[in-house]
């Protein structure tokens, strides 16, 4: 019986790619499998057509002497005859390039993510900074190139696997794939292991890196470091690393976002009779008017005296906290003008302190209830 065209048996056209020939044949091996279709002699032919015809035009050379010579151009070498098994690797194929394992499961494995803590002062996340850090990793051995194996000497396939680093159980008409048992997944058995590295591959090593802070960064901001992670196994890519920052306690300041607050303390007398006090900024100092009868918890903020975030435009605000602060220590003649001055508040108390006045009332109004 003569064969059909390949393109026709799978209904694409002559200039397809090999993604369309895929989810053509896809489409064909689930319709006329033999598991789909017991005792089925016609569906059963033409699932093996559709194989065949799938197994020349997805590989290069095979297609190119198909398209030059026809079915003669590759006579002996079609897959022909395939049966329920057959799809089994076929469809292993279609299927395996959905999860990277066309040809064998690939051993390659990129390195570990690490992460690092880094501890900087308040002055450092707003202006910016560069510091050294030192890290421990797994790097590649360098007596092996970091395949593992004593110099000399090079891995050997897995027998059970042939590489693949997988083993494969047919369940009617599933397959199941699990880790090869024997080479735990790498595909590759080490006879003779690296003195280095105990045929690992890799080694713990120490090394030290510059990190650059870049302005605004706040408490748990990442910077990430491409490529200074753990080496990969088998060749992979290394990881990355990620340094997460956290800001120490300030002796003055406290952050809030792009805000600072700090608390600053001014004396009796100048809460009464207003004055001018100094108040440090991130940048050098700044002086403040302070109102006469200022009270505690009176904030001043000082605009564009706080940090440039990471993502901000503009720097945030200085909120200073007043408190007033009472005296302590007085000698004998404090106490005494402290004296006189309470006996004549007392004279006219609601016009000198308007605030215990208003609270003693409500205290009287709560306890004659």
């Amino acid at each position: 019986m003569n064969k059909r065209d390949y393109y026709e048996v799978l209904g694409v056209s002559h200039d397809a790619d090999e993604n369309t020939i895929k989810k053509a044949y896809r489409k064909l091996a689930m319709k006329y499998h033999p598991d789909r279709n017991a005792g089925d002699v016609k569906s059963e032919e033409m699932f093996k057509e559709a194989k065949e015809a799938y197994e020349v035009l997805t590989d290069a050379n095979k297609r190119a002497a198909y398209d030059q010579f026809g079915h003669a151009g590759i006579s002996g070498n079609s897959a022909g005859g395939a049966g329920a098994q057959g799809f089994s690797d076929a469809f292993s194929d279609i299927f395996g390039d959905i999860f990277g394992t066309r040809g064998g499961r690939s051993n390659m494995h990129r390195g570990s993510d690490l992460r690092y803590n880094l501890e900087i002062s308040l002055e450092q996340a707003a202006h910016g900074a560069e510091t050294k850090i030192r890290i421990p990793t797994m790097e590649k051995c360098e007596t092996c190139h970091g395949d593992g194996a004593k110099p000399g000497t090079s891995p050997k396939t897995c027998p059970t696997c042939n590489g693949h680093g997988q083993v494969r159980m047919q369940q009617g008409f599933f397959s199941i794939q699990q880790t090869c048992p024997k080479c735990q997944g790498n595909g590759k058995i080490i006879s003779h292991p690296c003195t280095t590295c105990h045929g690992v591959g890799r080694v713990k090593h120490h090394k030290t890196l510059n990190v650059k802070i870049p302005v605004g960064v706040d408490e748990g901001d990442r910077i990430r470091i491409s490529g200074e992670g753990e080496a990969g196994l088998n060749g992979g890519p290394p990881g990355d690393l990620y340094v997460v920052v956290h800001l120490s306690a300030h002796s003055v300041f406290r952050r809030e976002g792009d805000h600072l607050h700090c608390e600053i303390p001014i004396s009796f007398s100048v809460a009464a009779l207003g004055g001018e006090i100094e108040v440090p900024t991130l940048e050098g100092h700044a002086k403040i008017k302070v109102p006469a009868e200022t009270q505690t918890g009176k904030i001043f903020r000082l605009r564009n005296k706080g940090i440039k975030g990471v993502r901000s435009h503009d720097k945030g605000d200085l909120l200073c906290h007043v408190v007033v602060e009472t005296p302590v220590k007085l000698t004998v003649r404090q106490k005494e003008l402290l004296e006189e001055l309470e006996a004549i508040s007392l004279t006219d108390g609601s016009r000198h302190s308007p605030r215990a006045k208003s609270w003693m009332e409500k205290a009287r109004e709560f306890f004659s209830e």
